[in-house]
């Protein structure tokens, strides 16, 4: 029969966790007997996300942070902070990511992507991914596991988001290159990385309100639940996939079968 906490005893470091599909990894991973350090930019959202996953799991141990991903010293002062607190390291998901710097969503054709935009973008998506992978991975025990965010926008071409796109592209490469580290494999450490088409999150509730009509193009005819991408992202850190790294998963409702 499998252990009703299969986490008990593992420290685990998770960024975006004031919503969307971080917190509801942090909230799957409480009720599992996890010890979390939870980061995110909104201080007051991730006070309000600590005591939702208390009230879920009120034994849980956990520690909050704000951390702007975007830079190399919030993210170094995180990590550490986390292990003089917590211990080292027994995995991490690394989620926080953002759609547009300006609006939720809409088109733009390459010939007018906006430079701030566009370094905006690439700082969290992806050199924030790298951040904190780099300090990660500094302090994670052997046999540990990495989880990225990435996207489907991350294995196909999405037209109108090249910022986006790019970032979750890199997102992949980033994750199987570190998957192929040799001072990262050779201690037993895997990192891999989800792929998900449109989830229920704040996020996905602004882009929305710009496409009232949008209906899903995938199979299923549904955006996908935080919940159901939260459990993935925890399987990639769990024990079960300990023969899995350097793999990007879509979490597409068959979108891109």
């Amino acid at each position: 029969m499998a252990s009703p906490h299969p986490f008990a005893g593992k420290i685990i470091a998770i960024t975006g966790a004031a919503s969307g599909i971080g917190l509801s990894l942090a909230t799957y991973l409480a009720v599992r007997g996890a010890t979390l350090s939870l980061a995110d930019i909104n201080s007051a959202a991730l006070a309000e996300a600590s005591s939702s996953i208390r009230a879920a799991a009120p034994t849980v141990r956990l520690s909050i942070t704000a951390v702007d991903v975007r830079s190399a010293a919030s993210v170094r002062a995180w990590i550490s902070g986390t292990v003089e607190k917590l211990g080292p390291l027994d995995g991490a998901a690394n989620i926080a990511g953002v759609l547009n710097k300006t609006r939720a969503g809409g088109f733009t054709a390459i010939t007018d992507v906006d430079d701030e935009e566009w370094d905006f973008l690439l700082a969290v998506n992806l050199t924030g991914v790298m951040y904190c992978m780099r300090e990660q991975l500094k302090v994670i025990r052997d046999g540990g596991s990495i989880v990225n965010a990435s996207s489907i926008a991350g294995l196909h071409g999405a037209a109108g988001g090249a910022a986006y796109t790019a970032s979750k592209h890199g997102v992949v490469g980033l994750t199987k290159s570190a998957a192929k580290d040799p001072t990262v494999a050779g201690r037993g450490v895997r990192v891999n990385c989800f792929c998900p088409a449109m989830v229920q999150t704040p996020m996905a509730d602004l882009t929305m309100e710009i496409y009232p009509d949008y209906i899903p193009s995938n199979p299923l005819k549904r955006i996908g639940k935080a919940e159901e991408v939260a459990s993935l992202a925890a399987f990639l850190l769990g024990d079960e996939s300990r023969f899995i790294t350097g793999v990007a998963y879509s979490i597409d409702g068959g979108e891109l079968a």
